[in-house]
């Protein structure tokens, strides 16, 4: 994926000359700035990199290594270093209209590309959403990000910024699951506090639900979760609040776009598309500036190989990348191992 918006690699590379090289495990010590992500002061080019271990465990003693050792890192992704992430930022200031409504467009933006690919970034959060010193923001973290039309399970999103849908454990959810997430990043921007602040995942339902009201019978019936209908029936019937109300610091667009994103019925909440429409971004509406994406090609996430075929088939693909252009210096693979 190439979005301004999205985070994206300017390089891979690895220091292995062989595959043999490659596929040898060796432990490293843990202090290792390249590890941890350091940027380069020396090279303009190489601005974040972080080092793939192939590993969910990130200290050596889960990995039958010396405490505070790791295996040596097989290949590097080289990222832009961004500074910060907006939860960080949210913490040291309070932001004005304008950033925000820069911010939530770029949110959008970036959304907008990946729906088109057909994924769901589905952990959208402050702290997965970089922002530089110039406000511009990337997407990051797509670890739980699956394809629109495959099967899911709910409890994946932080908490706080999880839709009602998830909460209730639907099998199918759609896009829009990232739209009700960045309703509750744009509101904990205005008003500087978190929006829905549940203890737990039925508190934070109950949470929802002192907001957007009950819903009707309706929505309860298409429910598929038997369990989630019984929950939903047996809650005590709750007004809408008026978003105003809450949002005191909000602008009517503000408000009005919210109200459209933060809509319990998942059917009846706003696209990407028809978020980025909205009046509230009139200034920065530009619809020649929206990158056309490829649909996702998930021919690899069911292939079965063993770990030396995976091992291959990644080393192949270090190999193989081509930066791009950005990057204003031709990377010769050769050369860099």
């Amino acid at each position: 994926m190439r979005h301004e918006n999205v985070i994206g690699l300017l390089d891979v590379f690895t220091p292995d000359e062989t595959l043999d090289a490659f596929t040898d495990l060796e432990p490293r010590p843990l202090a290792w700035p390249a590890i941890l992500g350091e940027s380069s002061e020396h090279s303009p080019h190489l601005p974040y990199i972080m080092g793939l271990l192939g590993w969910k465990e990130t200290v050596g003693g889960g990995l039958g290594l010396p405490r505070g050792c790791l295996p040596c890192p097989r290949s590097y992704l080289v990222m832009p270093f961004m500074g910060t992430d907006l939860g960080k930022l949210m913490k040291h200031e309070k932001l004005s209209e304008d950033r925000i409504q820069f911010l939530v467009y770029q949110m959008l933006k970036g959304l907008k590309y990946i729906h088109d690919a057909g994924i769901i970034h589905r952990d959208l959060k402050p702290g997965n959403l970089a922002v530089n010193e110039d406000c511009e923001l990337k997407i990051l973290d797509f670890g739980l990000a699956r394809q629109a039309d495959s099967e899911m399970t709910g409890y994946v999103v932080t908490r706080w910024y999880r839709a009602p849908e998830v909460i209730l454990n639907w099998m199918h959810y759609t896009q829009t699951v990232d739209i009700w997430s960045v309703g509750c990043i744009m509101a904990e921007m205005i008003t500087g506090k978190t929006l829905f602040k549940g203890n737990d995942h039925l508190d934070q339902l109950k949470e929802i639900m002192k907001v957007t009201g009950t819903p009707p019978a309706e929505f309860v019936q298409r429910l598929q979760s038997d369990e989630a209908k019984n929950y939903m029936k047996g809650l005590p019937e709750l007004e809408k609040k008026d978003f105003a109300s809450i949002l005191t610091n909000a602008s009517p667009l503000a408000v009005n776009l919210l109200e459209k994103m933060l809509v319990l019925d998942a059917e009846r909440r706003v696209t990407a598309a028809e978020a980025l429409a909205h009046p509230y971004f009139e200034a920065l509406q530009d619809t020649e500036d929206e990158p056309k994406a490829q649909k996702y090609d998930e021919s690899f996430d069911d292939v079965d190989r063993t770990l030396d075929e995976w091992k291959r088939d990644t080393y192949k693909e270090v190999l193989s990348f081509k930066p791009p252009r950005q990057l204003g210096a031709k990377v010769s693979k050769e050369t860099a191992l």
